[in-house]
């Protein structure tokens, strides 16, 4: 039977990384021959270009020697998942290909380590919050392909009520921003920010304005761990959009970036009453 070539999506590179993972350093050639495949089939299906069906992965995990059911169980699910199932999947040729990896990333996370050094990071922004962020971009865009971009952002934040924990760092310079439509924007923010920090998941620090520029200085990280098998990836922003990486050199510099960056963050209790503190004078 011929094998129907497939589009290398997110989820089959995700199941052909962590096939090759389980290769090693074992010689293609043999695992192909094991398989009873040829040596283009096997490369194609670890390019993520071919799909692999669940029973295939669990034959492959028991060539190579991978004594680890739970992890094989896991891949052989993520194999047999269908294409372009979640709630983004209608935006695909709307946005950018880099962003739409970016959201089923995030969404399959288990925990997210989330570091802006300017602005509240996307997750914790209110509605008001969101559409200045979009419609006011110096990037211009149709009102029509900034408000689908506003309801993307919404609908994203639902991962907060899903996974674990999330760690995130919010710059206390964000909170001094002034906006044309007046201080009940950046009120709902902070309410929005209170909120969040009362979640049992969610790690909320500020960093304050006496920190050194030197932290955050690097841009903005948004570091994704999943469950086992799956390796972490690692996000970063820039104005041609996001790049990510399941490098382990990479995303443990990463790591290390934003564990330095929460030590001189101030405190959860602290942040949530420099908030209130911010909140307070806003009222007035």
């Amino acid at each position: 039977m011929t094998q129907k070539r497939a589009t290398p999506t997110l989820k089959r590179r995700r199941v052909g990384g962590q096939l090759r993972r389980w290769i090693g350093t074992t010689k293609a050639g043999d695992v192909a021959r094991q398989m009873q495949w040829d040596g283009t089939r096997l490369s194609r299906i670890l390019r993520g270009t071919y799909k692999i069906s669940p029973d295939d992965v669990r034959k492959l995990a028991d060539v190579v020697g991978v004594s680890d059911p739970e992890a094989v169980e896991e891949v052989a699910q993520a194999a047999e998942e269908p294409l372009n199932s979640g709630w983004w999947a209608p935006y695909a040729g709307s946005i950018g290909q880099n962003y739409l990896d970016f959201i089923e990333l995030e969404s399959d996370a288990h925990e997210l380590q989330i570091h802006h050094p300017v602005i509240v990071p996307g997750l914790l922004q209110s509605p008001g919050y969101v559409r200045e962020m979009i419609t006011r971009a110096p990037t211009a865009v149709s009102p029509a392909h900034a408000e689908m971009l506003v309801a993307i952002r919404q609908a994203r934040q639902v991962v907060l009520s899903k996974v674990a924990r999330v760690h995130v760092l919010v710059p206390e310079s964000a909170l001094h921003a002034k906006f044309e439509s007046g201080p009940a924007l950046m009120r709902d923010q902070i309410r929005k920010l209170l909120d969040a920090s009362e979640m049992p998941n969610v790690e909320l620090q500020l960093i304050p304005l006496t920190a050194h520029p030197t932290y955050g200085s690097n841009g903005a990280i948004t570091i994704m761990s999943y469950k086992h098998p799956w390796a972490k990836v690692a996000s970063t922003d820039s104005p041609m959009g996001g790049n990510h990486t399941e490098d382990a050199k990479q995303v443990g510099f990463l790591e290390k970036d934003f564990a330095a960056i929460a030590g001189i963050a101030l405190p959860v209790d602290e942040s949530r009453d420099v908030l209130n503190e911010y909140l307070e004078g806003l009222h007035q």
